[in-house]
């Protein structure tokens, strides 16, 4: 019987449509989503989607001069078509305004409120709009939020619900201990582990004066916090699908706080079991500067799918992208990219033996290369999510040698069963890697499949076109 795997990415807030920045983490958890799906053949649950309600969606609709339902469609539309271009392989979009999940986070609610986490009080302190987000003084740089620097923080003065996060200190603690893996990597988990050891503090979890929200359930004058909300998208889908916990959330470190220390208290309180890993990456730049509408530098994920193809834009975030560091991205990184690694890589020794196959009239043995034979180097990589590891492993043991093979047999010079011999060796070595490559470039990985699939072998159009 195979085994249930579920895995989440953060669903992206519906202010504007999303841009490039998003789309590492995308990619990234499309990728593990294909390995345990086609590889190892898991049961597996893949969830993305949109975050629709609270005061930012609200100011945007108005400024736009529509409802926020419709508002959050035409996003929601847009965020979906965005992905699609990168060939997400997500198994449902969810949206914080779908029926099933405004009916189960009004049910959750209640439950943490029946374990006496949740009660009324007074706020007063640091709120910043663009994260939606409340602050402590010392939370702050300079007086400003450290995410939204260029925005005016608010001091705030409001009744609202709280939850009582202080009562989950030991429970948080615990989760992030040294030798712990619920926060991966280790370097994100001890950022968490020090931000927690400063004491926990109960949050709001309502807004009084946010009307586009999922109403309180036993005081509608209050709508659920847009935090509290759209953490429970996680949970409504793996109840829904016999699929919870999760057993992997990837979002963004801006993220890490609420879903590492927020979001397990939340579930403890309203009695599920947590999630088992939280993998947290960094932040991209673009050409030296956060990617934001105010600067004007946002580019769309298709405007890139556009110029380098869906899968030379999976190749680049997926090799050079911010696993473990920030990284800055320029048109010019990428193009240098594509043209060393695929158009005179990949695509190149593609062509190279493709054409010798089709020039020497031989026809050659369908060899049945079983999916996913990875080394076990690699399959040790994936499992520790190291995937710009696993493409710099496969194009120097997989690839090149492949291409040294050619340049030392020079199956050109040679004829008959020797040049058979030679040429099968370098076919059934592509086979291979295209097999390897199935998760990370699913397009090409078919592409070349289909066109070395035997007995004949045919020279097509490049794979990767080179880029001036």
């Amino acid at each position: 019987m195979a085994d249930k795997f579920y895995i989440t990415t953060a669903i992206d807030y519906t202010n504007d449509v999303i841009h490039v920045g998003h789309s590492y983490q995308k990619i990234l958890a499309d990728v593990i989503a294909r390995y345990h799906r086609d590889i190892k053949k898991d049961e597996t649950y893949f969830l993305t989607g949109t975050d629709e309600h609270g005061q930012k969606v609200e100011k945007s609709a108005i400024e736009k001069g529509i409802e926020p339902k419709k508002f959050v469609d035409e996003i929601a539309a847009a965020d979906k078509a965005e992905w699609d271009a990168l060939n997400v392989s997500y198994d449902r979009f969810f949206r914080t305004t779908d029926d099933d999940h405004i009916k189960f986070a009004q049910e959750f609610y209640l439950k943490s409120k029946a374990a006496g986490d949740i009660y009324l009080g007074k706020y007063e302190g640091w709120y910043c709009e663009g994260c939606e987000a409340y602050y402590d003084e010392s939370d702050l740089v300079d007086g400003k939020c450290p995410l939204h620097p260029n925005k005016q923080i608010q001091k705030l003065v409001e009744e609202n619900y709280f939850f009582r996060l202080s009562k989950y200190q030991k429970l948080i603690e615990g989760l992030l201990n040294e030798g712990s893996t619920f926060v991966v990597p280790d370097s994100k988990r001890g950022e968490i582990l020090s931000f927690v050891k400063r004491g926990l503090k109960d949050f709001s979890v309502s807004r009084k004066n946010v009307k586009w929200g999922i109403p309180v359930p036993d005081d509608p004058d209050h709508t659920i916090y847009v935090w509290f909300d759209a953490l429970i998208n996680y949970l409504t889908y793996g109840i829904e699908n016999n699929c919870w916990p999760a057993d992997i959330h990837v979002l963004g470190k801006d993220n890490q706080r609420f879903h590492a220390v927020y979001w397990p208290a939340m579930l403890k309180s309203a009695g599920y079991d947590l999630p088992k890993i939280i993998l947290v990456h960094d932040f991209l730049s673009l050409n030296g500067q956060k990617i934001s509408k105010s600067l004007g530098n946002v580019i769309r994920p298709s405007e890139l799918v556009k110029k380098f193809g869906t899968d030379g834009v999976r190749y680049f975030f997926l090799r050079y992208g911010p696993l473990g560091n920030d990284v800055d991205v320029t048109i010019e990184k990428i193009t240098e990219a594509y043209n060393a690694d695929l158009a005179n890589g990949l695509g190149n020794v593609v062509a190279r033996v493709s054409k010798m196959a089709e020039s020497s009239g031989v026809e050659f043995e369908e060899t049945n290369i079983p999916q996913g034979i990875y080394r076990e180097q690699q399959i040790k990589l994936i499992e520790e999510f190291r995937i710009n590891d696993v493409l710099a492993n496969m194009w120097n043991l997989d690839l090149r040698p492949i291409d040294i093979h050619v340049n030392r047999e020079t199956p050109w010079t040679r004829k008959g069963n020797d040049l058979k011999e030679a040429l099968q060796f370098e076919i059934n070595e592509i086979r291979i890697l295209a097999n390897r490559l199935q998760p990370f470039l699913p397009n090409t990985a078919k592409k070349i499949l289909e066109q070395f699939r035997g007995p004949k072998i045919k020279a097509l159009p490049p794979l990767f076109p080179r880029i001036k």
